[in-house]
């Protein structure tokens, strides 16, 4: 009974480490983009058509007033 008295009050403070930390991860974007790292590992790096998807992709996640300085590919 009385491991209980301790277990307990610990278990509350794992779960709230577990909720913090799962909060910081999304206000720091870590959940912003889940499908193209995944995707990247299949491409090779040299290969000229994903290196102009990668411009592109990039090209697409910047606001609209940056992209007059971006040249065009």
């Amino acid at each position: 009974m009385a491991a209980l008295y301790v277990m307990i009050p610990v278990a509350v403070i794992v779960v709230a480490l577990a909720i913090w930390l799962l909060f910081w991860a999304v206000d720091n974007g870590q959940y912003d983009d889940l499908d193209s790292p995944a995707h990247t590992i299949l491409f090779d790096d040299e290969d000229p058509s994903h290196k102009a998807g990668l411009a592109e992709a990039e090209r697409t996640a910047r606001s609209p007033g940056q992209d007059e300085d971006t040249p065009r590919v």
